[in-house]
């Protein structure tokens, strides 16, 4: 059994880390707030893009532009893959890097090779660890970035795509549900696909949107095909941020939970291991007394 002192020392370590875990959890909670606010604000633009991209895209030829293009033959695709830099939130960057490399063995197992750009210190430590090739790795940049961080990936994308270095582009993030909901998603980029009569299927009965375009449709394609990867980007980006600071809130709530109760089955140690000690002495006197008598 443990003694006495050790005990101590063991509850004392406990109730320092919890103090720790309290911090982070605050500090969490503070960034939280302000990720939360720039998803919030930009995921509406985003998704109103998304559709109206679709919807020009499926009025358009594959030929008037070439991130149209859907190639015959695939043969290398590149994944955007977006986690944290650090970790202590939990299970969240395992979740995104096995959805990563989940999508680069469905896409190995159809003859195509994978290629990686990664934002974030844990995404990219494991790409390196993999057997797939990382072409850039982008670190210490999740707490600080902005829309330039996303203009320059996506210009660097756009480029290897013009020039048949990839096929395919495919961006895997975490999308912010809720404080207590982060999923990871993958969002094919390139080529761009056409929107689909799913959703005319979807709402019957109520009236069609239809958008008219000025000046032409190849002419927007010029100019907003390149902005609609960036921002898609962006979008992956802000996703990724809001959900790290809400997993590790989440994750060091659990952990200042833990400590409490470590800290109340070490002080019942510590009762039960100070009244052993007691027990002892009182036998002692109690034998020693019986000793003088006799």
């Amino acid at each position: 059994m443990a003694s006495l002192k050790d005990v101590q020392l063991q509850i004392a370590g406990v109730k320092k880390t919890k103090q720790i875990t309290k911090a982070m959890n605050m500090v969490a909670s503070a960034k939280l707030r302000g990720a939360q606010t720039r998803i919030e604000r930009f995921r509406p633009y985003a998704d109103k893009f998304y559709a109206m991209l679709g919807d020009l895209a499926s009025k358009a030829d594959e030929n008037a532009h070439p991130l149209l293009e859907v190639r015959e033959e695939i043969k290398t695709c590149g994944i955007i893959l977006a986690t944290s830099d650090r970790g202590l939130c939990g299970s969240y960057n395992v979740n995104l890097i096995n959805e990563a490399l989940k999508v680069a063995k469905e896409k190995t197992a159809e003859g195509k090779t994978v290629k990686f750009y990664c934002v974030g210190k844990k995404g990219r430590d494991a790409v390196r660890k993999s057997e797939y090739e990382l072409v850039k790795g982008i670190g210490d940049v999740m707490g600080t970035f902005d829309f330039s961080l996303a203009n320059e990936l996506g210009m660097e994308v756009i480029h290897s795509y013009l020039t048949g270095e990839f096929d395919e582009v495919v961006l895997v993030y975490g999308e912010f549900v809720s404080i207590a909901k982060q999923i990871p998603v993958r969002l094919p980029l390139l080529p761009i696909a056409p929107a689909e009569a799913e959703e005319e299927a979807a709402a019957p009965s109520g009236p069609l949107k239809e958008y008219i375009y000025e000046p032409a449709v190849e002419g927007l394609l010029a100019e907003l095909l390149p902005r609609f990867i960036k921002v898609q980007v962006y979008r992956g980006l802000l996703d990724t941020s809001a959900s790290e600071h809400a997993a590790r809130m989440a994750a060091m709530d659990n952990a200042t939970k833990n400590c409490d109760e470590m800290v109340q089955s070490l002080t019942l140690i510590y009762n039960k291991t100070r009244q052993a000690a007691i027990t002892s002495d009182l036998m002692d006197i109690v034998g020693g007394a019986e000793a003088l008598k006799g």
